[in-house]
């Protein structure tokens, strides 16, 4: 027994004998597993990469709309840059056929060589028009006989007609045009009213 512990009694002795038994239980507890909550770095990498071509694909997705809506409004510009004149130009060519349709048939028929030099002159300058326009995508309707579309026609007037079905187009008031897959000018017609579905329903005899 050693000289402290003989100077402070049992008490002593007693807590030095707990420090003892503990002692070898703290030297041979192992230290904590530090690697447990340290992040893997291969799931880190995978991750990165993950997120990476995650946001590689969205721009490359991104790119191509962009490329193709400048490709499509590339395209809309040649097609249609001339919308504005080849639409003033229309008006001209009106105005070319009015000038042959107020010639009256009598002098038409007269055959004077002036006269007809200057029919043909106006005929060849309108189809030269019209040529020109055609090439550049202008294109003319022709809705004779056809059910009448309020996105290319404009419906002037109706024609009582039981000979056609309803809303068929009987008459052309004033040439219509596209230019490209757009209606430069709706064509102004007259529809037919009554047709054969009309005339049908009519004669029907109610059920008693």
């Amino acid at each position: 027994m050693t000289d402290e512990t003989k100077k402070n009694g049992p008490e002593a002795a007693a807590q030095a004998e707990k420090m003892a038994a503990a002692a070898p239980e703290t030297a041979e507890r192992p230290e904590a597993d530090v690697s447990a909550a340290a992040p893997d770095p291969l799931e880190l990498a995978k991750a990165e990469n993950a997120e990476l071509r995650d946001k590689y694909l969205r721009l490359a997705a991104e790119m191509d709309n962009l490329r193709r809506r400048t490709e499509r409004d590339i395209k809309d510009a040649k097609a249609y840059s001339v919308a504005g004149f080849a639409r003033d130009m229309l008006a001209v060519s009106d105005n070319l056929r009015r000038a042959l349709e107020a010639i009256p048939a009598e002098a038409r028929e007269s055959g004077e060589a002036g006269l007809t030099a200057l029919i043909e002159g106006v005929e060849m300058t309108e189809r030269a028009m019209l040529a020109a326009l055609e090439r550049h995508g202008v294109k003319k309707l022709e809705p004779t006989g056809q059910k009448f579309d309020p996105n290319f026609h404009q419906a002037m007037f109706e024609v009582p007609n039981a000979d056609v079905p309803n809303n068929t187009v009987v008459q052309v008031i004033q040439a219509g045009y596209t230019i490209g897959e757009r209606v430069l000018r709706p064509a102004m017609v007259g529809v037919a009213k009554g047709g054969p579905k009309a005339a049908a329903a009519e004669n029907e005899t109610p059920a008693a």
